[in-house]
């Protein structure tokens, strides 16, 4: 009896203890589910606090008055608040501002900021701000370690259109590609199908709480394209910059490769099953010694092996094309390759550039280089301007079918140092010393001024500057255009009136004083 007593009386203690057991649990999950709840909501508010928007005020060139400025406008993007109290934006969002103001998160407030760091080829800017107390309230934004997978979700903070409020949308990562998308020099991207408009551009895009990239664009004829530019490629633009100029990405200019797929191919080169890598096609960098040669078979590139569509292997689950390793790995001016050549493997430090060789190549978001003589405009051709003169199809059509080199020689790499292409597009000013001649224009290329071969835009003014000739003959490098012969006497009086006729203040372009009055 006294055995089943001791029984009965322990059973409702146990059960006691379990349900007190069971209680402290449900307890405990709950003030867990409450703190993980708070935590995502301070995350996400500290997030938010750390993306603020941005106001500039743009004047952008006019491509026909080249001595003038578009009609000003105010355009808004988005901005991230990094380490430092510095500011991470688009590049395109304050290209040609005048002025810049930054809008934190919950704010009337428009606060002044300055440009310190400009690629427009990856589309990336820093901006600084002297607003120690913006940089208290709102806190710097944490970058990701490492790039996202397909897949993984993704948020994207910034200021759209359709309203003045912070903006927060939802995907997923498509694919990451290593490509050209801003002025032909190639980035890595990450691609979203996150829904993004014009102002999300430099907004931020996180995952598990860190920034993973820039929003930098979306593609206007598709659904739920957008692009990202990763922390990867910010990391490097920020450590370029930490001096206090930016130089560029390097890269091996000059050179035309193709894969080594094709069976016919590797057997004509005589090159084994196991061999893969690239195959130089042609090399047309001025520099005389440069290192490599046509027919060269491109193995590795430092240490990664190059397959036969010309790809490295990155992570288990990302294959990228070998240029993408060329800033990552180059040191002091040269890259590491192994190549095949005559059948003997050698290891070459190949030279790299920040500048391209390209003859139509960007240089930039600057104002174009004018020089004014009589009734003409001439304009030195660089890839921006040439983008602003191609928008209309007309304009296309029209070059291409007189053989203008702006399309013939669209590909093409400079010949000689300083190669550029000069052009009239503008109409003729009116003056009579223009009679007979088809003043509307474009003109084209110019070829020669009085059979001297123009180089540049420098080389014009200095050729113009030094005539001593009674004539002064201008030909056009396109099927169409007629020669346009003047007085030399009576051109350079014509100048005169014709800028102060039309307002026009300065004969030239700012860099370009120095070289017409050394006389």
């Amino acid at each position: 009896m006294r055995f089943h007593t001791r029984i009965n009386s322990c059973v409702p203690s146990c059960i006691n203890r379990i349900c007190s057991i069971k209680r402290l649990i449900f307890l405990l999950l709950c003030i867990l589910t409450v703190f993980c709840t708070v935590s995502m909501v301070w995350a996400e508010d500290q997030i938010s606090k750390s993306v603020v928007k941005i106001i500039a005020t743009q004047r952008l060139p006019d491509i026909i008055k080249l001595w003038s400025k578009q009609t000003q406008r105010e355009i808004s993007g988005s901005g991230v608040i990094i380490e430092g109290g510095r500011i991470l934006t688009n590049a395109h969002v304050v290209a040609f501002a005048q002025q810049i103001y930054i809008q934190p998160y919950q704010s009337a407030d428009k606060i002044e900021a300055k440009v310190i760091a400009l690629s427009p080829e990856i589309d990336l800017a820093l901006l600084k701000i002297d607003n120690k107390e913006l940089l208290n309230n709102n806190s710097h934004m944490v970058f990701a370690d490492k790039l996202p997978k397909t897949k993984d979700p993704v948020s994207v903070y910034g200021y759209p259109m359709g309203g003045s409020e912070q903006s927060v949308t939802e995907g997923i990562v498509s694919r990451i590609e290593y490509q050209a998308v801003f002025y032909g020099v190639p980035s890595l991207l990450i691609q979203i199908d996150a829904a993004l408009n014009p102002g999300n551009s430099g907004g931020a895009a996180v995952a598990e709480g860190k920034l993973i990239g820039l929003v930098c664009s979306k593609i206007m004829a598709a659904e739920n394209i957008g692009f990202l530019i990763p922390v990867e490629e910010i990391n490097m633009f920020l450590k370029d910059a930490s001096d206090g100029k930016y130089e560029g990405q390097p890269m091996i200019d000059g050179i035309q490769v193709q894969t080594l797929e094709n069976d016919a191919l590797r057997s004509c080169l005589k090159i084994s099953e196991e061999t893969t890598g690239m195959v130089v096609q042609d090399v047309k960098n001025i520099d005389p010694e440069f290192l490599l040669k046509p027919w060269d078979i491109i193995t590795h590139i430092g240490d990664y092996p190059i397959d036969n569509e010309g790809r490295i292997r990155v992570n288990e689950d990302l294959r990228l094309p070998a240029t993408y390793l060329v800033p990552r790995i180059a040191k002091e001016g040269k890259v590491p390759l192994t190549i095949i050549r005559n059948k003997k493997q050698l290891k070459l430090n190949v030279p790299v550039s920040v500048e391209s060789q390209k003859l139509i190549r960007f240089k930039g978001f600057n104002y174009p280089r004018y020089f004014i003589y009589g009734p003409l405009v001439f304009v030195e051709l660089d890839q921006f301007y040439i983008q602003q003169l191609l928008k209309t199809d007309k304009m296309l059509l029209l070059l291409a079918a007189v053989g203008s080199p702006v399309i013939t020689r669209m590909s093409d790499n400079i010949s000689f140092k300083d190669e550029a292409l000069v052009a009239v597009f503008s109409p003729m000013f009116s003056n009579r010393i223009t009679k007979g001649y088809d003043t509307r224009g474009p003109f084209g290329v110019v070829s020669h001024i009085n059979d001297v071969p123009i180089k540049n835009l420098i080389h014009l003014v200095e050729t113009l500057r030094d005539n001593r000739k009674e004539f002064v003959v201008f030909k056009f490098a396109n099927s169409r255009s007629e020669s346009l012969v003047f007085k030399r006497v009576e051109i350079e009086a014509a100048t005169e009136d014709i800028l102060n006729e039309n307002g026009i203040r300065y004969q030239f372009s700012e860099d370009l004083k120095d070289v017409w009055n050394r006389k």
